[in-house]
């Protein structure tokens, strides 16, 4: 018997021990494994139910990867913004091509009138070389043509009615002549886009002679 009621005691696992009043003592709280990220808190009148406290963590990240992403959001939109691209202007002769945005634009409305002769006097970013033997081949957005669209020549209108196609060609002798008769080395041409009695667009070209 007594090796029976060994063997039994093995399996069923260590008997609670017996104080001298009578009372087994309470079983010890649950100990939560090692290596657990998230700190534990008994919950209210016991102390053996412990659970993570993950809810308000998550919470707090959420809210905070919220507002970053609002804030990276918003950022986006003005950029945008500020970059959105203009219609473009091409030049071509021979093989040689360049095009460029407009020197002045307003998302398709009229320019201000204070700021048309300012811009039309502004130097141009983009240099094209032109003999006086070469055609001159112009190209401009179909938003251009829509309009329709004239020369300036130094900061001057070259021609009274606007050209509504997308595309044109003028020898290159055409942008060397000044006024008075005599032959210049250099020409500011630019193609601006008119609505009516308004300008919209103004596209600017340096033209350089060459021999």
């Amino acid at each position: 018997m007594r090796g029976s009621h060994a063997r039994r005691s093995r399996a069923e696992g260590p008997v609670p021990e017996v104080p001298a009043g009578g009372r087994p003592r309470a079983a010890r709280p649950a100990i939560p494994p090692r290596g657990s990220p998230y700190p534990l808190v008994a919950r209210a009148g016991t102390t053996d139910n412990l659970r993570p406290m993950t809810v308000a963590f998550f919470s707090g990240r959420a809210r905070r990867a919220g507002v970053a992403l609002g804030a990276v959001s918003a950022g986006l939109l003005v950029l945008a913004a500020c970059d959105k691209p203009t219609p473009l202007a091409t030049v071509t002769v021979g093989d040689n091509s360049v095009n460029t945005e407009a020197a002045c634009y307003n998302d398709g409305k009229a320019i201000k009138q204070s700021e048309i002769q300012p811009c039309l006097n502004k130097k141009p970013e983009k240099t094209v070389e032109v003999s006086m033997d070469d055609e001159v081949h112009f190209g401009v957005d179909p938003a251009i043509a829509e309009h329709g669209w004239t020369l300036f020549i130094d900061g001057q209108q070259a021609e009274q009615e606007p050209y509504k196609k997308t595309y044109r060609t003028i020898p290159g002798s055409a942008f060397f002549s000044s006024q008075t008769g005599e032959t210049t080395n250099a020409t500011q041409v630019s193609i601006v886009e008119a609505g009516g009695k308004e300008l919209i667009g103004i596209w600017q070209f340096e033209f350089k002679k060459t021999s």
